[in-house]
């Protein structure tokens, strides 16, 4: 075969040589006789069942971060008011399997119709759900895919769930391509735990591949390269093991500071989506923690009480040991839908409620937050930022907010403390007019700034090519920000992706941060990129550092 290049859309960083294996769906007979109302029950339970201790012995064989993720799966298996209608679906004469794709595939389409990454994984777990029940229905390995008994595979599908992410035999997987899919997705989040390169909306293109031939996966470059011409495998391989060698180096000094050719430090701090990621990493390998996502707080559709969080918040400013913690209010909307607490039917949410206008009208929820956030202040040096602020009036009302929060603790005799107070700089308005925001500290969140300088969503492959990081628009913003956080003496950070990229790292440090917030597992990679760093690259936007 000639040598064909695929696009698609980094999920996963790495590069990864293989055999091409296309991974299809092997399904049993589907087809069975109805029995009487009570047998199907019956069967429908006794799926369920299975289904649950299934699930539950694969959470018991992975790590917490992996299981938190099953656990919204696990949960619905229980959940009577999901359940109820399938029963009486059954009821009334159809059988089981029927009745349970038809009631599941209803809640799917409300998901995906909604067209955002949030609701998009949800979505994914919820076909995951249907898959392994309907295996228990029908008695048959519906759906179960079958992997070749060899290594090095590159691995295309489809699609791919969680469960079925986490029942392959991960040694045998050099990398992974999707047709579908999103960066965001809960599979793209257990590819990176796990260091597993993949790429995801590579289209329908990559399915007509065929199996058997050498190929690579590059996402430096977005792409899969099936049958490479032999003086391009070789040029892949050498960097494969450059590749390797680095990363086996960095993660011998993982845990010494980042400093820069010329002797600047640089701090180094950890994205944290869930504190279960900490498990197992030393918190001296890191200056703090520069992001704690509190979305997922939110995602079992319950709302937290100012307990249950302080009991989170507590346990990762104890873990950081003293360094700095900053944690970001709910930033719900957009792309992260939550039933009950977000805007369901907006037209455009990328420019609607989201973020701190969402908090300011859900007044409630926030000033549960904030009190649980002032209580876990008094346990470390905790940081709190708000995001999506456009203009500097919210920041001032954010401030006379916790201020109320604070009083309000004080008169109960319940200990607080007040920590610094910031905010994400995701808006070009708020880029340009960073100086007249009264915040202790900035942290821009690279992913949502690309998205609103280019008007091109983040999760749309077809536009990819121009939703670039290195855009100079982009860079004229983080050199505004962070030359205002220079003149005022305020520490900004890049807490997005751009940061945990090691390509755009020069970028940044040229256009003047000298703080970054990465992927933990990039971690040691960055420190390394840092301390080669010589400040002589370009800045991205034609003027030298």
């Amino acid at each position: 075969m000639a040598e064909a290049s695929i696009a698609g859309i980094a999920a996963s960083e790495g590069i990864a040589i293989g055999t091409f294996f296309l991974r299809r769906k092997v399904s049993g007979d589907q087809t069975r006789v109805a029995g009487t109302m009570s047998r199907e029950q019956a069967l429908f339970e006794s799926a369920l069942a299975k289904a649950s201790q299934s699930l539950a012995e694969l959470m018991a064989r992975i790590d917490a971060s992996a299981a938190e993720i099953l656990g919204f799966q696990f949960e619905l298996l229980s959940d009577t008011d999901f359940l109820d209608p399938v029963f009486q679906l059954i009821g009334v004469g159809q059988k089981a399997d029927e009745a349970w794709a038809e009631v599941i595939d209803g809640e799917i389409a409300d998901y995906a119709a909604a067209k955002d990454e949030y609701m998009s994984a949800r979505a994914d777990d919820l076909r995951d759900l249907k898959r392994r029940v309907l295996g228990f229905i029908l008695g048959t390995t519906a759906d179960v895919f079958e992997v070749p008994e060899m290594t090095g595979l590159v691995l295309a599908a489809t699609s791919l769930t969680p469960s079925e992410f986490l029942e392959l035999d991960l040694g045998k997987i050099a990398g992974i391509a999707i047709s579908e899919g999103s960066p965001t997705s809960h599979v793209s989040i257990l590819a990176r735990a796990r260091g597993i390169p993949m790429l995801v909306g590579c289209g329908e293109r990559l399915t007509g591949l065929k199996p058997g031939y050498v190929a690579v996966i590059d996402t430096q470059n977005h792409q899969l390269v099936h049958d490479p011409r032999e003086e391009n495998q070789s040029a892949f391989r050498v960097r494969l093991q450059t590749s390797n060698v680095a990363i086996e180096y960095a993660s011998i000094s993982a845990h010494l500071p980042a400093v820069t050719a010329s002797g600047e430090h640089v701090r180094v701090y950890a994205n944290v989506d869930d504190p279960a990621i900490l498990l197992g990493i030393d918190a001296a390998n890191f200056d703090g923690i520069g992001l704690t996502r509190t979305e997922f707080l939110f995602e079992s559709g319950q709302l937290p009480d100012e307990e249950h969080q302080l009991a989170v918040y507590r346990r990762i400013v104890e873990w950081a040991a003293g360094r700095p913690v900053t944690i970001r209010t709910l930033d719900a909307g957009g792309d992260k839908l939550i039933p009950g607490v977000t805007f369901l039917d907006e037209t455009n949410p990328f420019l609607g409620i989201r973020g701190y206008r969402l908090s300011r009208i859900r007044k409630d929820i926030f000033t549960t937050q904030l009190r649980a956030l002032a209580r876990a202040a008094v346990f470390g040096p905790l940081k709190v930022m708000i995001p999506m602020v456009t203009v500097s009036s919210e920041m001032d009302e954010f401030r006379t907010l916790f201020d109320e929060v604070i009083m309000s603790l004080q008169n109960e005799g319940v200990a607080c403390a007040v920590p610094s107070l910031g905010v994400m700089i995701e808006v070009p308005a708020a880029a340009l007019n960073a100086d007249t925001i009264k915040a202790d500290f900035f942290s821009i969140g690279s992913n949502d700034l690309i998205q609103y300088v280019t008007a091109c969503a983040r999760d749309n492959a077809l536009l990819a090519h121009l939703a670039q990081a290195d855009n100079p628009a982009v860079t004229k913003l983080i050199r505004i920000v962070a030359a205002t956080g220079m003149v005022q003496g305020k520490e900004v950070s890049v807490c997005g992706d751009m940061a945990s990229t090691p390509a755009l790292v020069p970028l940044l440090l040229g256009a003047g941060i000298r703080s970054l917030s990465v992927a933990i597992a990039q971690g040691p990679t960055i420190k390394e990129v840092i301390r080669r760093w010589d400040g002589r690259e370009q800045c991205g936007d034609g003027t030298s550092a």
